[in-house]
């Protein structure tokens, strides 16, 4: 993890705020390429990170942008022009097969999902779509107008009523992508599946029914390539793994509790924590408290804080190789 990004719900918070755009902080000696011409009259906050690509977006102008931190290099996307009430969107490389070690200058897609409503607003009639950007293939590093193509939505899935996308980070297990959906009449969960291998939306349970009791909650890429469900309830956390058995029946089975009092600095019972982000692929969370973020491995329950106190809603990863003896610059990208 070469460093992170603060995820922020709602849109303008930090409007005019001074200082370069995105809100990057390094974790390592490793100094993003924030280009120094202006970002127009955006104001980006950090939606998805994948495969050493950030996906920026501006809910307010219907505005996205892939960005290359170790290149600098970005390409700004159209909004589909569909109809949506909430929206999740994920970045990630489209060469099959790449081993996404140093793939900068390959193609990516972004895949866009999105909740709409019945035609006269009937929050009863609620069904979600997703369609799959088609961007110009090519090096990315030059500059080319935005790309405006998209797939055909997939075919429509309903779901409960008064549903909507939490604007967090999905996370990706194999040719899958998966989003955090919750109701507004009783604040349920579950989970929101697009498949890309067969262009195809489905549902999947959360692990508890109870959801009053979650502080927060969150997606998560298993090391296992399994899905996990992790969530905060006062100052315990739990972690909850989805495996197949032997039948091929998928079911939630709890893999760790861990009592945060006991590891983190905490003196107050009743101070809130919340689970905010987690690595692809790992067993490494991130959480807030008032004393600042932290990140927690749950094998080894070894933490370490990397940031002050603030009030963010995601913190997104950059996972990416890089020889800080070397700086890639955006013209040696193809190379």
């Amino acid at each position: 993890m070469l460093g992170f990004l603060r995820g922020f719900w709602l849109e303008g918070c930090h409007w005019g705020e001074k200082g370069p755009v995105p809100r990057f902080t390094s974790t390592a000696k490793f100094g993003a390429r924030i280009p120094d011409d202006e970002w127009d009259d955006y104001d980006y906050s950090a939606w998805d990170c994948r495969h050493g690509r950030v996906l920026l977006g501006d809910a307010r102008y219907s505005a996205l942008l892939v960005w290359d931190p170790m290149t600098g290099c970005r390409r700004g996307l159209d909004w589909p022009n569909l109809a949506d009430n909430s929206r999740g969107v994920a970045v990630l490389c489209a060469v099959s097969g790449c081993d996404h070690h140093t793939c900068h200058a390959a193609p990516f897609q972004v895949v866009f999902v999105g909740v709409e409503m019945g035609e006269d607003g009937d929050d009863d009639d609620c069904a979600a779509f997703a369609c799959v950007s088609l961007p110009e293939p090519g090096d990315w590093s030059k500059p080319c107008p935005p790309c405006d193509r998209w797939s055909e939505p997939c075919p429509l899935l309903h779901l409960p009523a008064d549903a909507f996308i939490r604007p967090i980070p999905p996370v990706l297990i194999q040719e899958a992508l998966h989003f955090m959906i919750q109701s507004l009449k009783d604040d349920s969960e579950e989970i929101l599946k697009y498949d890309l291998s067969s262009n195809s939306l489905s549902l999947i349970g959360a692990p508890i029914e109870d959801s009053e009791t979650v502080t927060s909650s969150i997606l998560m890429a298993m090391e296992d390539d399994s899905l996990g469900y992790a969530h905060v309830n006062g100052s315990t956390f739990y972690l909850w793994s989805r495996l197949m058995d032997s039948n091929g029946v998928a079911s939630w089975s709890q893999r760790t509790i861990i009592n945060l009092m006991s590891i983190l600095p905490i003196q107050n019972p009743v101070e809130t924590i919340r689970v905010v982000g987690s690595v692809e692929g790992g067993d490494v969370i991130f959480l807030t408290t008032v004393l600042g973020i932290y990140e927690i491995n749950v094998d080894s329950q070894r933490w370490k804080k990397i940031g002050k106190r603030e009030n963010l809603d995601a913190v997104i990863p950059y996972m990416s190789f890089y020889n800080r003896q070397e700086r890639v610059m955006p013209n040696d990208v193809a190379h």
